[in-house]
């Protein structure tokens, strides 16, 4: 895969693909993540006298215009952020427009273009639309790692028509993943949270083949419980998964992949109004009471077996975070990496949005080796799959 800073680009107009996608809440941006990830592959494209042209997506506008996904809104954050005193707007993606802002556009200026969603065109890979759009640039940069496994215009289309190489961010994301599947440290270690076994079946089939243990946690377990045969009462479960997860737990085994769950949980009768609050065995859920959080036995069998390991990947919360108490196992264990992360010599990295919004809230960042804000693109790498976007820049051949 060609890197940004392995070949001479200077005093060219540079297409960027960015993730701009950020979240909002009563019109302010909530988290400035996905612009900050991308400031060192525009401080290099400005050291080199480029013009930069922003692009990116917003929401989903399902192909058509609308206010409500404009991408205008950001130009004030841009030029802050960036330290710029002007960001361009282009209000669409024609190619007149387009051409006409670049004409205007100094070197070391950027240019915001329109959400490029608003065009059908982006998500049906439209190879005429990524041509003509191509040929307002002169070299395309793909920094949004968090939408490469998307086979659309700005991502794969695009690299048919221009040199195409992989910004700072992008390539510091495929690094960092790398280090976790190809030669890792050993021993390694997996913690997987979250809801739903049925998202994650290609992640543990994979990891079992790579990882020394992983450890399962959140709602998913309990599909694991009762595979196990336990009684889990009213807990969230997916039925119809316990024979694939009957099938992980016999892998993991074949494998010599030690697969951990919780033996104790904590139980309430409900979510929405937590009430009978209860520490049980795993054994002794009551038939109207949901598991909601794992228990202090748990946290204590996961801190003793973390200690143990060189690399530890963290994949989603341990229950149900977003409502106290339940929170107090996902930061238990946010605690004990805590803790891990004063030895220099263990690589600790997480990602997805739950588990990288638990770790903000609790303000330790610091505390791990790697964040990755990917989502999708960083579950699909896991499962390994290589996504669209990578692959397509390998391939180009135009530099």
């Amino acid at each position: 895969m060609k890197i940004i800073n392995d070949y001479p680009i200077i005093n060219k107009k540079v297409l960027l693909r960015s993730d701009l996608n950020v979240p909002v809440k009563n019109g302010i941006i909530a988290d400035k993540t996905r612009i900050q990830a991308i400031k060192k592959t525009i401080n290099y494209l400005i050291k080199n006298n480029n013009k930069i042209f922003l692009l990116s997506h917003f929401g989903r506008p399902k192909g058509q215009f609308n206010n409500n996904f404009s991408l205008k809104f950001l130009c004030p954050t841009l030029e802050d952020c960036f330290s710029i005193n002007k960001i361009h707007f282009a209000p669409s993606l024609d190619i007149h427009t387009i051409n006409k802002i670049n004409l205007i556009m100094k070197k070391k200026e950027i240019c915001l273009l329109e959400n490029i969603r608003f065009y059908s065109e982006e998500e049906n890979n439209d190879l005429d639309f990524a041509k003509n759009l191509a040929s307002c640039f002169d070299v395309y940069v793909n920094d949004a790692f968090s939408v490469s496994h998307r086979n659309h215009v700005s991502i794969t289309g695009i690299t048919n028509f221009l040199p195409s190489v992989a910004g700072l961010s992008l390539s510091n994301e495929v690094n960092n993943l790398n280090k976790l599947l190809i030669n890792p440290n050993k021993p390694i270690a997996a913690i997987i949270g979250g809801s739903k076994v049925s998202t994650k079946l290609s992640l543990f089939n994979n990891l079992i083949d790579l990882f020394d243990t992983i450890i399962v946690g959140g709602a998913m377990a309990n599909t694991f419980l009762l595979a196990k045969g336990f009684n889990i009462g009213k807990s969230l479960v997916e039925k119809n998964f316990v024979k694939e997860a009957n099938n992980i737990l016999e892998n993991s085994n074949n494998s010599n992949c030690k697969l951990i769950l919780p033996i104790d949980v904590i139980c309430a009768d409900n979510l929405s109004n937590p009430k009978n609050i209860n520490l049980v065995e795993v054994n002794k859920i009551k038939k109207n009471q949901i598991a909601l959080d794992i228990g202090k036995d748990t946290i204590k069998i996961i801190q003793t077996h973390l200690k143990d390991f060189k690399m530890i990947l963290w994949n989603g919360p341990l229950g149900a975070y977003e409502t106290k108490p339940f929170d107090e196992g996902t930061n238990a264990i946010i605690n004990i990496f805590k803790q891990l992360s004063l030895n220099q010599d263990i690589v600790i990295a997480a990602g997805g949005g739950d588990t990288v919004a638990a770790i903000k809230e609790t303000k330790t960042e610091n505390c791990f080796s790697y964040i990755s804000n990917a989502g999708g693109a960083f579950l699909e790498w896991l499962e390994g799959k290589e996504s669209p976007g990578i692959k397509a820049l390998k391939e180009n051949v135009i530099f």
